[in-house]
């Protein structure tokens, strides 16, 4: 069956309110400091009507396409820059029409796909399929290392081949039934680009093009005119970072900036700021090959001694639901049984004197490990869960790292000699599927898992090839085996967004936001209401 569905117009969304703070018992209150605007801005540039201001929270590590899937360079590169011959629609989980127009499975292994004529790159080169079948090639099968690779494919080659300007075949390894929706995460970009070396200024076939890198200052992008869609508000924008959530906030108060990403929930009753649920879940992954981490009971107590209302309602200013799965409502194998777990601290303490008394090393310190900069409130979070793990009577200090740092802790190949670590993680399932969750934090050797089991890694292979409600019921069933028989994970909170929006523009934030801020949806105010 061939689909090629137009894309859906524009739903509305609710803009959520916060609910008023409460204070959380033993923990370290969220600070209300504030920032001088006049002197955030700085690199920001003045506001002209034409140039769309965007303040982010760091400064994107790279440009290359192939390593869109990081949120830091996909909120820029993504659907702004470059494109894929698929997008998924973030409310409903469709897939559509982008580059490609439609596609066709013809046998267990091989998809084909229509591509889109009279689209051309931003250099003035026409797109075709063998750009298609390059860009795939290059992300998926080559020696970058690109992220997309691991993340969404798994480390499993593609054969890749161009039949004619219009139509290429992809084949995979193995049957896979969501191979349309993996495609949705690989940026075409130009046969011409270098095959062996990631670029540092991208080209693609995006409503915008890049004008400038300032490294530590700003990005600036301007419209592509001959964009084969429709062209974008505003003309030009600009990317500045500051990692102070109240800076950010400060720069849309003091008209310096037209969007400011992951505001402090202390902004969320100004008519500038908008909340959103998103697909980030946070929680803590406890390192199971350490002692005392190493025994289950540990990780019980580590699960039961957290108090995830307090810390919703104190430190993320209720802006989040409680969870106890990676994977928040929306997304295929979302287990709508499985409650967040109900924090019990007698019952947490017993667990761990009955792992004391059984010789294991309680006392042994355990680090646990946080991004700066994560989200807003990411350290008062850090120091509230290291006081309710001290309280069941582990020992624990706080390490805040830097991003590099923390991805050493994140990413295989793990740091040795490091001891216990619990890593704060927040995971954003971007595609809509638990496949991309499980293959990477559940696989026993996944790339960002410390451990497993070989019953566990039997049913993630199983669920992979299935179809339909089977493919829902069977990644539900073993995300809920991860709580009962490996827990390695403590779950903590399914996020949500907090958008700071200019009265000048006009922009209905959605769960993808966060990952990719298409820019082309951005209106400005004076075209419509806001």
């Amino acid at each position: 069956m061939k689909f090629s569905v137009p894309s859906l117009p524009p739903t509305g969304r609710r803009r959520l309110r916060a609910p008023t703070a409460t204070l959380l018992a033993g923990a370290v209150l969220l600070s209300s400091g504030c920032a001088v605007a006049g002197s955030a801005a700085g690199d920001a540039g003045r506001a002209d009507g034409r140039t769309l201001r965007v303040v982010l929270t760091q400064e994107p590590p790279t440009l290359e396409p192939c390593e869109a899937s990081l949120t830091a360079t996909g909120v820029v590169v993504r659907s702004n820059i470059t494109e894929p011959l698929v997008e998924r629609d973030p409310d409903s989980g469709e897939l559509h029409p982008l580059l490609a127009t439609g596609w066709k499975q013809t046998d267990d292994r091989t998809w084909t796909f229509d591509t889109r004529e009279g689209v051309t790159f931003q250099n003035g080169e026409p797109f075709t399929a063998g750009d298609a079948a390059f860009s795939i090639d290059r992300a998926v099968n080559s020696d970058l290392a690109c992220n997309v690779e691991g993340y969404v494919f798994g480390d499993n080659d593609l054969q890749v081949k161009a039949e004619s300007d219009t139509r290429l075949t992809v084949t995979t390894e193995q049957p896979d039934p969501i191979l349309p929706l993996r495609l949705s995460f690989v940026e075409i970009v130009p046969r011409t680009t270098d095959p062996e070396t990631k670029v540092r200024i991208p080209m693609g076939t995006g409503p915008y093009a890049v004008s400038s890198w300032q490294p530590g200052a700003a990005i600036n992008l301007s419209r592509y005119d001959d964009y084969w869609g429709d062209a974008p508000d505003f003309s030009r924008a600009r990317y500045v970072w500051r990692s102070d959530a109240s800076v950010r906030a400060a720069m849309i108060d003091k008209r310096e900036a037209e969007i400011a990403v992951a505001l402090d929930p202390i902004e969320a009753e100004k008519d500038t700021t908008v909340a959103y649920p998103n697909n980030e879940t946070t929680a803590l992954r406890l390192d199971g090959r350490e002692a005392p981490l190493d025994d289950i009971r540990v990780r019980r107590a580590v699960d039961l001694a957290l108090d995830r209302d307090g810390i919703i309602d104190a430190l993320l200013g209720g802006l989040a639901e409680p969870a106890g799965q990676l994977v928040p409502p929306g997304v295929v194998g979302h287990n709508q049984e499985t409650e967040p777990t109900r924090q019990n601290v007698e019952r947490a303490k017993a667990m761990i004197e009955e792992a004391a008394a059984d010789g294991v090393p309680v006392d042994r310190q355990i680090t646990l490990v946080a991004r700066n900069g994560m989200f807003a409130g990411v350290s008062e979070t850090a120091e509230a869960l290291q006081y309710q793990m001290q309280r069941i009577g582990l020992n624990v200090k706080v390490r805040m790292a830097d991003t590099a740092t923390q991805l050493q802790y994140q990413l295989r190949p793990l740091p040795k000699n490091v001891g216990p670590i619990a890593l704060l993680i927040m995971h954003g399932n971007q595609a809509g599927d638990a496949a991309f969750t499980t293959s990477q934090y559940l696989l026993s050797d996944g790339p960002q898992s410390t451990f497993g089991t070989e019953e566990l890694d039997r049913r993630i292979a199983d669920a992979g090839a299935l179809f339909g409600e089977q493919r829902q019921k069977a990644f539900a069933g073993l995300l809920a085996e991860q709580n009962r028989s490996v827990v390695q994970y403590a779950h903590l909170a399914h996020m949500s967004g907090l958008l700071g929006l200019s009265p000048s523009i006009r922009y209905e934030p959605n769960s993808a936001t966060g990952d990719e801020m298409r820019l082309a949806e951005v209106g400005s105010a004076k075209a419509g209401q806001h």
